[in-house]
């Protein structure tokens, strides 16, 4: 079982840190060709943890970040203010050249990051372009939080970072790796999802150093076997795409994992097998490594989707949500898995459920009832 510190003795349930971006959601048209409809969403890697932390879970969550403070950078804040997150961590810089060390130009020299995705269709590929090289996020430093008083201080049961963040700047690693070490110190629960994405760093070597100097200090890794691979160096075969067959491989690249990182207490991740754009079918695993012991959620068949983003994410917001409600690591992949897949049934990065829509869909799953319309 999983221990975290108690409520009562916490400011936070979680605390996210990571680069939040503003989306822009062309709908159905390719990007080349869209030219109206386009929506506004808001959403990043380790960020939209927190999202669903609170929207979907109602737990306290807030996020350590940066923004710049033009009308997008207000915009991303609100967004994130009425899911319920606490914005008051978030580190602004001005647009004045007022002086200082987060103070820039009003022409994009340090910029909020974007990114558009068009969520694909039918044979159609999802595709995301990313705009983040100059981000504030991206000039993060372990000066820019108090993170002692933070985690000793205010107190919080999780903090959750990952590596996304850890590779869009020059310091954002160091400043992942010592946030995590000072939660860790104070005794919260510490999650990374190693989230590689090749756009944002080409250098898997140099997302395999800091990766191994990241995982010492956190207690739940969230990876998929390309993850791992790419971002970790552990190689799984490829074989049959189904999840029973990629279960036993994925196993085996586990248990190498947790026997080179001892200090990990929880290991897991979601299984997405994608038809087309328009359909997946979904899983997910945890592995308790002092037991030995994998939890797996029933598999969902070809289910219809709104938009692959933020799947994984709120995979992780599910699991830790249970978690700091008490419930056990059955319950917890349960939660998490039917969190990814109802957040993929609306558009946008992060939530638009509540928790009694995940506790029916996991109730659902596991009985293995169809869906009906609620009158």
């Amino acid at each position: 079982m999983i221990d975290l510190p108690a409520a009562d003795r916490c400011r936070y349930d979680l605390v996210s840190l990571g680069e939040v971006l503003w989306r822009l959601d062309p709908r159905d048209v390719p990007l080349a060709r869209v030219r109206d409809s386009v929506r506004v969403f808001q959403g990043g890697g380790e960020t939209n943890v927190a999202c669903g932390v609170s929207a979907t879970f109602g737990l306290r969550a807030t996020v350590l970040t940066a923004l710049v403070a033009d009308d997008i950078g207000r915009n991303i804040a609100n967004q994130l203010a009425e899911l319920g997150v606490d914005t008051g961590r978030i580190v602004w810089w001005d647009t004045a050249r007022a002086g200082g060390p987060h103070s820039t130009d009003a022409k994009g020299t340090v910029h909020n990051g974007m990114s558009v995705t068009f969520a694909g269709k039918g044979v159609l590929p999802s595709e995301t372009l990313y705009y983040r090289a100059h981000t504030a996020a991206s000039r993060l430093t372990p000066h820019d939080f108090d993170v002692r008083g933070l985690f000793a201080g205010d107190g919080a049961r999780v903090f959750n970072t990952g590596g996304i963040f850890t590779l869009i700047g020059a310091h954002t690693a160091d400043t992942a790796i010592a946030a995590a070490q000072a939660a860790r110190a104070a005794g919260t629960f510490v999650v990374a999802d190693l989230n590689y994405r090749s756009k944002v760093e080409p250098d898997r070597e140099r997302a395999r150093r800091i990766n191994r100097r990241l995982i010492p200090n956190i207690d739940f890794l969230v990876g998929n076997d390309s993850d791992l691979g790419d971002a970790l160096g552990y190689d799984t075969p490829d074989g049959d795409d189904r999840f029973e067959p990629w279960l036993e491989r994925y196993r085996a690249t586990i248990e190498r994992v947790a026997a080179d990182y001892p200090g990990l207490g929880l290991i897991g991740t979601q299984w997405r097998g994608a038809h087309d754009a328009d359909a997946v079918s979904w899983g997910a695993v945890l592995y308790e490594t002092a037991a030995r012991r994998w939890y797996v959620a029933p598999v969902r068949e070809r289910v219809h989707i709104a938009d692959r983003t933020g799947g994984g994410d709120s995979f992780t917001a599910g699991v830790l949500s249970a978690l700091l409600q008490g419930h056990d690591l059955q319950q917890a992949v349960e939660w998490g898995a039917a969190h990814g897949i109802l957040v993929q049934s609306t558009p946008g990065d992060t939530t638009m459920v509540r928790q009694e829509q995940v506790i029916a869909e996991a109730e659902r799953v596991r009985r293995g009832g169809g869906v009906k319309a609620a009158r």
